[in-house]
C-alpha cells in the first residue's frame, strides 16, 4: 500500500514553480506531497516533436547527406542556395596578402558572417548553422589565389523546421 508524506521544501517548491509556471501562486498554507507508489514516466517529447532522433546526433555528418565545397583563388563562389537550415564545417587557410568571408547573399547584398582579413594569417577550423531563405544563398570569398576554404556542409532542416536525419 503506497504511503502519503508532504513535502516541506522552498528549494523543491521554487524549482516546480519555475518549471512550471502554471502551477506557481498557489499561496501560503498550500504543501506539496509525494507517494511511496512508483508511477512510471515516458518522455514521447522526441517522436511528437516528429523525430526519434536525438538533436545532436541528428545534425551528424552521414556518406549521403554530406556535401563537399571548395572556395579558392580569387572567386565569389555560392556554397547553398536551397532554402533550410544548414550545419558548416570548414578549414580556412589565409595569408598576409588577401581576405577570405562567408556572406549571406541575397541576390543585391551580401553580409558577411565570419571572415578573416588579410593581415590574419593562419589556418583555422569553423563549423556554424546557417538559414538559407527563398532568394538567398551561402557564399564563400577568397580574394587572392593562395586563401581558401573548403569544408562540408549538411541540410539538417528544411525551411518549415522539419528535422532532415542523416
Amino acid at each position: 500500500m503506497a504511503q502519503e508524506f508532504t513535502i516541506n521544501s522552498t528549494a523543491i517548491e521554487d524549482k516546480i514553480n519555475q518549471l512550471l509556471p502554471s502551477q506557481g501562486g498557489f499561496g501560503a498554507g498550500v504543501d506539496f506531497s509525494a507517494s511511496t507508489m512508483v508511477i512510471p514516466t515516458i518522455n514521447l517529447t522526441e517522436t511528437a516533436e516528429g523525430s526519434s532522433t536525438r538533436q545532436d546526433l541528428q545534425s551528424s555528418f552521414s556518406f549521403t547527406t554530406t556535401n563537399y565545397f571548395l572556395v579558392a583563388g580569387a572567386t565569389n563562389t555560392t556554397i547553398i542556395s536551397t532554402t533550410g537550415y544548414y550545419k558548416v564545417q570548414c578549414g580556412i587557410v589565409n595569408s598576409t596578402s588577401g581576405a577570405v568571408n562567408f556572406n549571406l547573399f541575397d541576390g543585391t547584398t551580401q553580409k558577411i558572417i565570419f571572415g578573416l582579413a588579410p593581415s590574419q594569417t593562419q589556418g583555422i577550423f569553423v563549423e556554424f548553422m546557417v538559414f538559407i531563405g527563398a532568394g538567398e544563398s551561402l557564399r564563400g570569398t577568397a580574394t587572392i589565389p593562395n586563401v581558401s576554404l573548403q569544408g562540408s556542409f549538411r541540410q539538417i532542416a528544411d525551411i518549415s523546421g522539419n528535422l532532415v536525419n542523416p
